[in-house]
């Protein structure tokens, strides 16, 4: 396995929590991120938003982009209110949406077993107007310009989906899931299952693993005076991982790519900590969990 290495100055270095606001896209946040770092200094995001919704937007910097993937993997929390009674190509309200003909108003009991289908480990229809790649190119631009688009279904986990408030047209949930998930699928499979039809109408991200939307900072209040100050540590991607703080002997090996002498479990993944308390890398534990193998380098 291949070790990675990059170095940047500490103060371009680590996470942000931002509060997308609605009408731009995720990469346009991003973009604002870029014009207040060096040249060579890199950001990205970690789990898109369509310009429609708001909320957690989580952007890593400098070698903090190297554990993009940590983020992504984490829990996501969700507000949004799906219109029942009428359907769209998009799944959501900036579709071409059409009413459906004398819909059947559900009950609350109907409308609770109609979510309770969409929890747990199911089988997702990704949406054709989505970023997923077809063939290289994305599936968005496809159905765009009206070519068939062939999405198979994936699995993604749904741990619960919790009624805010049913008036109808509207159902306000909140929803907790993994990785992956379409809310937009869910407001579609839902009115599918009422027999009515339903689109998403709003979307707000409140939470990706540790990051929630209560601190959050507005883009517009990101500044070169405050940027520093809002960057959370690298180390805030990988909370669950065990610890092992290096001294500056071991710090020199785990930079050149060596193993060091650490007691781990069995090829488990563990963080590795230069003295200051920063991540230095993320390591692999030996077969005998006496060493640790650098695996990611961050610097």
């Amino acid at each position: 396995m291949s070790v990675e290495i990059v170095s940047a100055k500490p103060d371009w270095e680590g996470i942000l929590n931002l509060d997308k606001p609605p009408g731009v896209t995720s990469r346009d946040v991003v973009n604002r991120v870029g014009r207040l770092l060096p040249r060579k200094i890199k950001a990205g995001h970690a789990g898109t938003l369509d310009p429609m919704a708001t909320g957690v937007l989580v952007v890593c910097v400098g070698p903090a982009t190297r554990l993009i993937e940590y983020v992504q993997r984490m829990g996501k929390t969700y507000r949004s209110t799906f219109r029942l009674g009428a359907t769209s190509d998009t799944h959501d309200a900036d579709g071409t949406v059409a009413a459906t003909p004398d819909p059947a108003v559900p009950t609350l009991a109907e409308v609770e077993a109609a979510l309770a289908s969409q929890t747990g480990e199911i089988l997702q229809q990704p949406p054709e107007y989505s970023a997923l790649k077809v063939g290289g190119r994305r599936a968005y631009d496809l159905a765009r310009a009206g070519e068939a688009v062939e999405l198979a279904p994936r699995p993604v986990h749904v741990g619960r989906i919790q009624i805010l408030g049913y008036a109808w047209p509207r159902l306000e949930v909140e929803i907790d899931c993994g990785s992956g998930t379409y809310i937009r699928s869910i407001a579609r499979d839902v009115g599918e299952a009422l027999g009515c039809g339903a689109l998403m109408e709003t979307l707000v991200r409140t939470r990706i693993g540790v990051f929630t939307q209560e601190e959050a900072t507005a883009p517009d209040d990101l500044d070169r005076d405050t940027f520093a100050d809002l960057l959370r540590p690298a180390l805030d991607a990988v909370p669950g991982l065990p610890r092992i703080a290096l001294d500056e002997a071991a710090v020199a090996d785990v930079l050149l790519g060596r193993r060091v002498a650490a007691q781990a479990a069995p090829g488990s993944q563990v963080a590795l900590l230069a003295p200051d308390g920063r991540l230095l890398a993320l390591g692999e534990a030996g077969p005998d969990g006496l060493w640790i193998q650098p695996r990611k380098v961050l610097g």
